[in-house]
């Protein structure tokens, strides 16, 4: 099967997750072995000024926004399948849909022609695709309630785990620093919106250290100045280009603390509980982490107390490492490969007898099965 994969046109010109995320699944396919319905999986990054999109079995497209709803459309016009990782975020509801529509509506009345909002255009991405893959349960239902999207066209497949992060260990973070001992984590964007600055604080009085790993907006210089300034509070910055000592450091850590309002903060999750950290989150954040309550602590972030009964738990019976992990073994890209294959048969199958790729179901079950192995 060749399958072309589509994102945006500036990624590869700046660092990101996604970047990396898009390069781990090129190798995962790579690796994956021949099967006999489909041959190779043969994935590859697309050329739209040297290759036509109907040279490809099957389109699949990285991101609705910034214009992307132009490749799906244009994919779907060749005939086709498209799957579409949307990354819309999680915060949409409905209302939020509801508004965005009637603004369509009203501004499109005011200039006299039809409007291309980012919204618009996202949902035009969603409504072109065969098959829409989320990242989260909390994205699926956004793109469900938010965007209207089909149920029956809607998939959810994590972002994988790369196999550093489940080889990590303290020792690097103990050379490169001074940190010592027990410290609690915090990863992602520093703001007043994610309150590193409270925890800090509550965490101090618990006599127990904190790390930030992240980065901050300039508006946000004095806050970072006020983290710095509390006692046993280490910001190290975003680390993107020491990947190896980020994942010493949530190796390292005694447990990551997830902030209520955090966004997108699967990945880091997912990574701690690699790293065989365990996890502390609010339950409606934590709904899409897997099950275990040696690795995933869910508690409500009002709940002062039980947050801190919990910390202290873990502190004092600190799970096995070896077992948190196995907590997401499944979500090695290798995994992450066979159930986007999984998701491409189907769309191959909705998408109807125009393809050429042949989807025999027990065929393909039977193949993810073993390349899931």
């Amino acid at each position: 099967m060749r399958v072309g994969i589509l994102t945006y046109p500036m990624l590869f010109q700046r660092d990101g997750a996604l970047r990396g995320e898009v390069r781990a699944i090129l190798a995962a396919f790579e690796r994956m072995a021949p099967s006999s319905t489909y041959g190779k999986i043969d994935a590859a990054l697309v050329d739209p000024l040297q290759e036509n999109l109907d040279d490809y079995d099957l389109i699949h497209v990285i991101g609705a926004a910034n214009g992307n709803h132009a490749v799906v459309e244009a994919a779907a016009a060749c005939g086709v399948p498209v799957v579409l990782t949307p990354l819309i975020a999680a915060s949409w509801q409905r209302a939020d849909g509801v508004r965005a529509r009637i603004a369509d509506q009203l501004l499109a009345r005011l200039i006299g022609c039809d409007m291309q909002s980012s919204y618009a255009q996202m949902r035009r991405a969603l409504q072109a695709a065969t098959l829409v893959v989320a990242q989260s349960g909390r994205e699926r239902r956004a793109i469900a309630e938010a965007f209207l999207g089909a149920p029956a066209r809607l998939r959810v497949v994590p972002a994988g785990v790369d196999a550093a992060w489940f080889e990590a260990d303290a020792a690097l973070l103990r050379q490169r620093t001074a940190i010592r001992g027990e410290f609690a984590l915090m990863a992602g964007p520093v703001s007043p919106r994610h309150d590193q600055l409270g925890v800090a604080w509550a965490l101090h009085e618990m006599a127990l250290p904190l790390v930030v790993v992240g980065s901050a907006l300039q508006r946000d210089a004095a806050y970072v100045q006020r983290l710095r300034a509390v006692p046993a509070v280490s910001v190290l910055g975003e680390l993107a280009d020491q990947p190896r000592l980020k994942a010493s450091v949530f190796a390292a850590a005694s447990v990551l603390i997830v902030p209520p309002r955090a966004e997108n903060f699967e990945a880091d999750a997912l990574a701690a509980l690699a790293a065989g950290t365990a996890v502390l989150a609010d339950p409606q954040r934590a709904e899409d982490l897997p099950d275990g309550d040696y690795g995933v602590k869910r508690v409500r972030w009002q709940d002062s107390r039980s947050r801190k009964a919990a910390i202290l738990g873990l502190l004092d019976a600190v799970p096995i490492r070896e077992r948190v992990r196995a907590l997401v073994r499944g979500h090695s890209w290798d995994h992450i490969a066979a159930r986007l294959v999984h998701c491409y048969a189907d769309a191959i199958t909705l998408h109807g007898p125009a393809t050429n790729v042949f989807v025999g179901t027990a065929g393909v079950r039977k193949l993810l099965d073993r390349a899931a192995r």
